[in-house]
């Protein structure tokens, strides 16, 4: 009996440690104010990666909501269109993320200006984080427009 319950403990951590959580921040004045994107894998053996957005502006509000499951690869542009009104573009979908209340939504069709290319959550180095836009030019945010990544 104890070596059947040791058993299904160790099949237990087992699974437990194939999952993977990465949260990249774009801060916005301070650590209170906040754009996190979080990719997962809830366990070795997935596929992919889940993603998260954590809008948030403490004390006042933070919120999560889902974007679209991605391949290995997560790539996802962040642009300012006005403070606090910010556009994000994963693959061929296009978001508005508002900190004033932390609300975000899914545009139907691509924005006409998503505004200040910020830069992208990426990886980078092996790690995952928000790189920022080092070029500042504007046919940065006409290849980040145009780029299609799952």
């Amino acid at each position: 009996m104890k070596l059947r319950s040791l058993l299904l403990s160790l099949l237990a951590v087992l699974l437990l440690t194939g999952c993977e959580i990465e949260p990249a921040a774009y801060l916005i004045d301070g650590g209170d104010h906040s754009l996190t994107v979080e990719r997962r894998k809830a366990y070795f053996w997935s596929s992919g990666w889940e993603l998260d957005l954590v809008v948030a502006r403490y004390p006042d509000c933070q919120r999560r909501y889902a974007l679209k499951k991605t391949g290995e690869k997560v790539f996802v542009y962040l642009f300012r269109v006005q403070p606090g009104v910010f556009i994000l573009k994963q693959g061929k979908r296009w978001y508005v993320a508002e900190t004033g209340e932390c609300r975000f939504q899914q545009y139907e069709d691509e924005p006409p200006a998503p505004g200040e290319l910020l830069g992208s959550f990426r990886v980078k180095g092996g790690v995952f984080g928000f790189v920022p836009n080092d070029d500042a030019s504007a046919d940065a945010s006409d290849k980040a427009k145009k780029t299609n990544d799952e």
